[in-house]
């Protein structure tokens, strides 16, 4: 049995995303971030970083949520969401991976919290930054997605789309939203019309950018 540490809308969306889809049983432990529960020691010795989400596996925490998309992806026997072994496809899959976790999400982070990466004198600058990092990569998606006309790598949805998708709706109070770039938004649109989509937001009572 798999258990998700999650907290609504947070990083673990994805991971939560990507189980629907699966069928994979699991079980759901809510983290209440509001109340500082990701900080308590008992939630720590599980993630020392102290953020969700966490994925225990056989009692084992695995930690990043680009790293439990993956592995996730890659133990389905069906493969449904994993590109072939060894193909180009997964060469794009993997990069594409690698440039949000590294430098999309890195960026948000800034965004909403920009005292840490600047301090409270230099909030205002360091979020500027932010913006103009995201909205750059917003317009390379946006590129890699009009050449594909539908996901990432390609016609059909992969793990890494579902961490896309995440990313893109952090964005939806932004100056310039991911939905601004006519390929973002159409893939925005494939997302949500997707079953598991409605059920991922009654399970987790969100009701923003449905």
């Amino acid at each position: 049995m798999l258990t998700l540490y999650f907290s609504p809308g947070a990083a673990s969306l994805c991971v939560h995303h990507l189980l629907i889809e699966l069928g994979v049983e699991h079980r759901l432990q809510r983290v209440d971030t509001s109340q500082g529960e990701q900080k308590a020691e008992a939630y720590l010795k599980l993630n020392p970083g102290g953020v969700v989400p966490t994925l225990l596996v056989d009692d084992v925490p695995m930690v990043e949520s680009a790293a439990m998309l993956m592995w996730l992806a890659a133990n389905d026997t069906q493969r449904r969401f994993a590109p072939a072994a060894g193909s180009a496809e997964e060469r794009l899959y993997l990069s594409w991976f690698l440039l949000l976790a590294n430098g999309l999400q890195p960026a948000f982070r800034h965004w909403f919290y920009p005292q840490e990466a600047a301090g409270e004198a230099a909030q205002a600058s360091a979020k500027e930054c932010a913006r103009e990092r995201i909205e750059k990569l917003f317009q390379r998606i946006d590129t890699q997605l009009a050449s594909t006309a539908a996901y990432l790598c390609g016609a059909q949805p992969l793990a890494v789309d579902f961490f896309l998708f995440m990313l893109m709706r952090w964005s939806r109070n932004m100056p310039r939203p991911a939905t601004s770039w006519p390929a973002c938004a159409a893939f925005v649109a494939r997302m949500k019309a997707r079953p598991s989509f409605t059920e991922l937001y009654a399970r987790e009572g969100l009701t923003e950018w449905a």
